[in-house]
């Protein structure tokens, strides 16, 4: 069946449909690729298809209401009050959500004679616009990128619009995939012509960098830096896209953002997208955050702290001044344990700071985002107040002095946040309860009368019964006409005949109602009462939105100053937790050099060593490694689940902590800076690109191969183990010798081709290298230690029979095996150090002479005797070949 003739396939317009679901049709055509959320009194409800994505992301019921041009309208909506939970679950499914409110009350709309209440997309909610709690990871930026192409390279900009970090960068369009690799966006804004799988597809600007400079106000952008034209036209992509998904007031206007800060991607440590995912830096390869270098090493104790760290990991330095400082101020810190503890209690539960302020930037604040900056405030300055007196310290290093500065802003909105704030807020701004008693006296006397109607109602009382000259009267509340004076017969005959001199103006007594046992009456006074007590409730609750507001026109005055507090707070909190960790023990300074340097004492890998130790598991083995001047690469044998990816991963990430800022798991060690480091470890592939595990393989040695230099660090595994077994044998040598000769970069080569040790002795800065193994009663145990020297054997069967492989096809195994390497005895030497592969086949350059004079003969042209003088000849070389022939 076909849409023509199947009602369910048709494609429902706005023509016959109610007032209000002819509002939902224009809305939604404007947003055809967001799920709308459209008010209806206390609910959000969804239509059609929206309704049925909705109803199944969110697990909740998909009813329908009424009809629309013969089909029944799919329909499920969620509380107003707590939408933001089920926001959330849309955002993390990779939904976008326009949020339509209602702009006007129902009376407004009669008012106005309007046949259904005005509503507006106020919020384009996406991956990467987020600024609630509820929608955004405490420890994880939620970046937003922009990519704009710029004559064959990709200017790059991303930003955050839950903490106004806001940076660029100039890259070569192969640079992309670690780009991405090192931010994990949140979302991606890309030209159709990128093609990016998963981006946002957004137009470039022409005029990117006229654009920037008019939303920072100023007239040229050298003031901040030195940007690219492509650089500036993917800030202003960013800023575009932010603008048009915040809609509302604050949409109009630049959210809070600090100045692009241009990367230039210069002195950091260069790591491709391969190496990050083999090197689980900021999340393991399956995916999850728990297993990672960011998760082994986090003991910060604020939200802004974590991100901090996992900038830190994703982005090394390469430059030693920088570095230098940042481990001057774990060593200060680490020298003062009394200082450490101080500054981490009073950080611990400190409120983040930097995105409360975002929210407050974009109108979208909460009572306890005015506290989070009166919070976080009050723990600077009792922080610096720590930093500038202290006790176990003869100096505080420059860093840590500068974070001091910082923590005390020139204009500072705390004193008066807490004079105005009360002890305990309410959630939202529409509920009372956020200013506290005695900050402002029109609020007092509003909370009063709206908390105190009785006695209100007793001191009128009072004053009426004195002017009316009625002892008797009583004020009371009719559901028909509000509040009334009650008085008996005969006082209320008196009032009414010859009323006292008292009873004018607003006490001016004023007949309603007569009964049977009294009379009632009304004044100014009265109807001002009911009034009162009736609108005090809300004109509380607006006199605290406007207070409120005051409070954050405050916060946002001094932005800049609160800005520079909460970074400041988040690089105290980050090297005080390196100093943690480095007091737990069996860690060290890294000594940072600007020669080839790599001598680790003592190294352990810090993911596995502190998984061994959390699970209370055997100890980690640690290890040595050299790679100095001389002895540049190490070539590394030995078997299977003997520990090799873990020494090759571990020399890896120490230099990623190393230059990072952090300390590093080890007795010594002595680093040479990095400027690239390359991590080939373990199989994968690109199903979805087309490409086999040796395609990947090799595509990534080519890039190390191609870009690797004299201060790198490379880590290769088993490479050429995806082919051919000379196929690939080959490949490892040649890839070995390039590394040795031409590249001349510090190397970890981990192999299972023991022929390749055969280079130990020709290749001079090649250091041969094991894992150890020891047999004992006919079972292997793995050492997890590295020694000198080559493996004796590969101990496949053994790592077979440890996985649980049957002992009948164990057993078979090891009859061919025995059989192989029969067949393999007197092979060259060069194979004698794996056995199992059959000889190569003989080149040109290597053959026989007695070959190369029997290719020479023409056996048709030759007579009998010629013929057998050739035979003498041929003999005469293969006996004069052979020693002792």
């Amino acid at each position: 069946m076909d849409q023509a003739t199947d009602p369910a396939a048709r494609v429902p317009t706005a023509e016959g449909a109610s007032p209000a679901m002819a509002q939902w049709f224009a809305l939604k055509s404007a947003h055809p690729d967001a799920i709308l959320f459209f008010r209806m009194g206390d609910f959000f409800e969804m239509f059609f298809a929206d309704a049925e994505a909705a109803a199944e992301a969110l697990d909740i019921a998909l009813t329908y209401r009424g009809e629309h041009q013969g089909m029944r309208v799919p329909m499920c909506g969620v509380p107003a009050h707590s939408h933001e939970s089920y926001l959330a679950r849309l955002i993390r499914r990779g939904f976008r959500v326009a949020i339509a409110e209602q702009m006007e009350t129902p009376e407004e709309a009669k008012r106005r004679k309007a046949a259904a209440v005005r509503r507006e997309v106020v919020r384009l909610v996406t991956p990467g616009t987020v600024t609630e709690e509820t929608l955004l990871e405490a420890s994880r930026p939620a970046w937003l990128l922009a990519l704009a192409p710029d004559e064959g390279r990709l200017g790059a900009a991303w930003l955050d619009l839950s903490t106004g970090a806001f940076e660029t960068e100039a890259l070569a369009l192969d640079d992309l995939p670690a780009l991405l690799a090192r931010l994990e966006p949140a979302e991606v804004l890309a030209p159709a012509s990128l093609a990016l799988p998963g981006a946002v597809e957004t137009g470039v600007p022409r005029d990117g960098a006229r654009r920037l400079a008019e939303a920072y106000g100023v007239a040229t952008l050298e003031g901040f830096g030195s940007f690219s034209a492509g650089e500036a036209a993917a800030a202003a992509m960013a800023l575009d896209y932010v603008r048009a998904t915040q809609k509302g007031a604050a949409g109009r206007a630049l959210p809070h953002l600090t100045r692009p800060v241009p990367r230039g991607g210069r002195g950091v440590l260069q790591m491709d997208a391969a190496t990050r995912r083999s090197l689980e830096i900021l999340r393991s390869e399956r995916g999850n955050t728990r297993d990672c270098l960011l998760a082994a090493v986090d003991r910060t104790v604020t939200a802004a702290g974590a991100r901090l760290l996992a900038d830190r990991l994703g982005c090394p330095l390469a430059e030693p001044a920088p570095i230098a400082a940042r481990h001057d101020a774990v060593a200060a810190l680490l020298a003062d344990p009394a200082l450490r503890v101080r500054i981490r209690a009073a950080l611990k539960g400190a409120p983040d700071m930097a995105r409360a302020l975002g929210r407050l930037a974009l109108d979208r604040f909460a009572p306890r985002d005015l506290a989070a900056i009166r919070d976080g405030l009050g723990r600077a300055a009792s922080i610096a107040a720590a930093l500038e007196r202290p006790e176990g310290l003869a100096a505080i290093p420059p860093l840590l002095a500068e974070s001091a500065r910082a923590l005390r802003p020139a204009e500072d909105p705390a004193p008066e946040l807490g004079r105005a704030l009360a002890e305990t807020l309410p959630a939202r701004l529409d509920d009372p309860g956020i200013v506290a008693p005695g900050y402002d006296g029109q609020l007092d006397g509003l909370r009063r009368l709206r908390d105190d109607a009785r006695g209100a109602i007793a001191a009128l009382q009072l004053d009426l019964a004195q002017a009316w000259g009625v002892a008797s009267l009583k004020v009371r509340h009719h559901q028909q006409f509000g509040y009334l004076a009650e008085l008996p017969p005969a006082p209320a005959e008196t009032l009414l005949r010859n009323p006292p001199v008292k009873a004018t103006g607003d006490f001016a007594p004023i007949h309603r109602q007569t009964m049977a046992n009294g009379v009632r009456f009304t004044c100014a006074a009265l109807a001002a009462l009911d009034r009162r007590l009736s609108e005090a409730a809300q004109e509380a609750a607006r006199r605290e939105k406007t207070i409120a507001r005051h409070l954050r026109g405050l916060c946002l005055s001094a932005a800049p100053g609160i800005t520079a507090a909460a970074e400041a707070l988040a690089e105290i909190d980050l090297h005080a937790a390196a100093a943690e960790l480095t007091a737990g023990g069996g860690w060290c300074r890294p000594e940072l050099t600007e020669r080839a340097d790599f001598c680790i004492t003592a190294g352990r890998h810090p993911v596995v060593a502190a998984a061994l130790a959390r699970n209370k598991g055997p100890a980690f083995v640690p290890n040595d490694c050299d790679l100095s001047p001389g002895r540049r690469i190490c070539l590394l044998t030995g078997p299977n689940m003997a520990g090799k990816s873990t020494f090759l991963r571990q020399n890896a990430l120490l230099v990623v902590l190393a230059q990072a800022g952090l300390f590093v798991p080890a007795e010594s060690a002595r680093l040479g800076l990095v400027d690239r480091l390359f991590s080939r470890v373990g199989a994968s592939d690109d199903l979805a690109g087309g490409r086999s595990t040796f395609m990947v393989e090799m595509a990534e040695t080519a890039a190390i191969l191609n870009l690797a230099g004299p201060r790198s660090l490379v880590v290769l595994d088993e490479v050429g183990r995806g082919t051919a077994t000379w196929d690939g044998l080959a490949i490892a040598w040649a890839a070995l010798e390039a590394l040795h000769d031409r590249t001349r970069c510090r190397t970890i080569f981990a192999t299972h081709f023991h022929e390749l040790t055969a280079l130990a002795g020709k290749l001079p800065e090649v250091t041969p290298a094991t894992m150890r193994v020891r047999e004992w009663k006919g079972e292997v145990v793995f050492l997890h230690a590295v020694g000198p020297g080559t493996a004796e054997r590969s101990w496949g069967l053994h790592v077979a029979k440890l996985a649980g492989v049957p002992r009948a096809v164990l057993a078979r195994a090891a009859q061919v095996l025995a059989s192989l390497e029969e067949r393999a005895r007197g092979l060259d030497p060069l194979s004698d150090e794996l056995p199992l592969f059959a000889r190569p086949a003989t080149h040109a350059s290597d053959a026989h002479p007695a070959l190369d004079a029997l290719a020479a003969l023409d056996p048709d042209a030759l007579s009998p005797r010629e013929a057998q003088e050739a035979l003498y000849r041929l003999k005469s070389l293969l006996v004069g070949a052979v020693p002792g022939g």
